[in-house]
């Protein structure tokens, strides 16, 4: 693709990277195979190759518009169509240095920034998202059925891995922001998994948010402090004087946060002070599945069972497109004795991506509808997934429990 970038961009940090993006695709529309919002609303501007041009035009000094911006914001950055993509267009990266592009030109309404700024102030902070789903709650019985479905079971109690065992390996664990309050019994299920394998995990407690919520709403100051904030928490831990100390990875078992880190080093690479840091944290980072996966889980010992449950899997997005894990999670699955059913287009999104569905709660919806009738068409037992955005929003409508992948397999070994 031929560009001519406007010289009000020339100073522009990014701008050469965006630049470089454009000029990689080749307009060949594979990508509308399996955009979600393509197949959804068949508008090309819905699509990426459309947002593409989109952004073409206003790096080349062309007005960005709230149109413009609409059909950015419609974008589920699921990166579908870069699994697709023939010619490796980096589009989610291009889709992000656009979006802060027109941020900055395109005036949201009130209510909109209110919404979204609300988001950045409660999600990332366990406490403040803990006490509204408490107050979500108590009103439950009193709300409309659209609010009422989006607000989770009440978590079970988490039990606190003892500190009293001390394994010869050791490896940091990300707690999560939703996970550690919807879900706690998630990342208790893989410490007693990882426990079983000789592996301890480690809670860093200055940790935070990954900051993808912040990252995804443009809020890319913020979001980078938070990365400065986990770089800094965890950094005695990866650069410790002794082996015996150090952590030799980063666990992560929310699949959206493991796309976040492996990031890091590509969204701090200009930092004179962190970009070393941050590109380490990166390499360290690890979806819980790749730990798993060569840690010769058939070792261990396997309950059986006279009766294979049914599974239908969702494999995230950021899974399967964003760190490329597709198949990984089956196949420990499968070897812990489940039976995984055939799911349709379990490419397609399922329409939580981080706050998607509650930005565009009606295209949101659609999508959920779609996934789930392709989850439970074969009548699985459980659907499993492997990110607590997905999981809540399936099991804001699903017939079926939804649990977390990691859940199952611990409790067959």
């Amino acid at each position: 693709m031929q560009t001519q970038i406007s010289k009000a961009f020339s100073q522009s940090p990014h701008i050469e990277e965006a630049e470089k993006i454009l000029r990689s695709c080749v307009h060949c529309g594979f990508c509308t195979a399996t955009c979600p919002t393509y197949q959804l609303l068949h508008n090309e501007l819905d699509s990426p190759r459309g947002r593409i041009y989109l952004i073409k035009q206003v790096l080349e000094g062309n007005s960005a518009t709230k149109k413009t911006q609409q059909h950015l914001d419609r974008c589920l950055s699921c990166r579908s169509c870069e699994t697709t993509c023939p010619s490796g267009v980096k589009y989610t990266r291009l889709l992000d240095i656009c979006k802060e592009v027109i941020e900055q030109h395109v005036h949201r309404p009130l209510p909109e920034r209110l919404k979204r700024y609300a988001l950045r102030r409660i999600l990332p902070y366990p406490r403040r998202f803990s006490l509204l789903l408490k107050i979500g709650h108590s009103l439950k019985p009193v709300l409309p059925d659209s609010i009422k479905h989006k607000i989770p079971n009440a978590p079970k109690r988490q039990l606190l891995p003892s500190s009293a065992k001390k394994s010869m390996r050791r490896m940091l664990l990300l707690q999560g922001c939703a996970q550690s309050v919807v879900t706690p019994s998630t990342n208790q299920a893989a410490t007693e998994l990882l426990g079983k394998l000789g592996i301890e995990l480690i809670n860093a407690p200055q940790a935070g948010c990954c900051g993808a919520v912040s990252y995804h709403l443009t809020a890319n100051k913020e979001a980078k402090d938070f990365i400065r904030n986990n770089i800094d928490a965890w950094w005695p831990y990866v650069e410790a004087q002794t082996n015996t100390n150090n952590c030799e990875a980063i666990v992560i078992t929310a699949s959206g946060c493991g796309v976040m880190l492996k990031d890091y080093g590509k969204i701090l690479k200009n930092d004179p002070v962190y970009a070393k840091k941050a590109k380490r944290i990166s390499e360290l980072a690890k979806d819980i599945s790749e730990i798993i996966h060569n840690e010769r889980i058939n070792n261990i010992v396997i309950k059986k069972s006279t009766q294979k449950t049914k599974i239908a899997f969702h494999s995230p997005c950021t899974l399967q497109h964003g760190q490329k894990l597709n198949g990984v999670v089956e196949k420990i699955l499968d070897d812990a004795g489940y039976e995984l059913l055939y799911v349709e287009n379990s490419h397609l999104c399922c329409g939580s991506a981080g706050t998607y569905s509650l930005l565009q709660p009606a295209l949101s919806q659609t999508l959920l509808n779609n996934k789930l009738a392709s989850l439970e068409s074969k009548q699985p037992d459980i659907i499993a997934t492997a990110n607590i955005g997905c999981q809540m929003h399936l099991d804001s409508r699903a017939n079926v429990p939804v649990k977390h992948w990691i859940e199952l397999v611990n409790a067959r070994l």
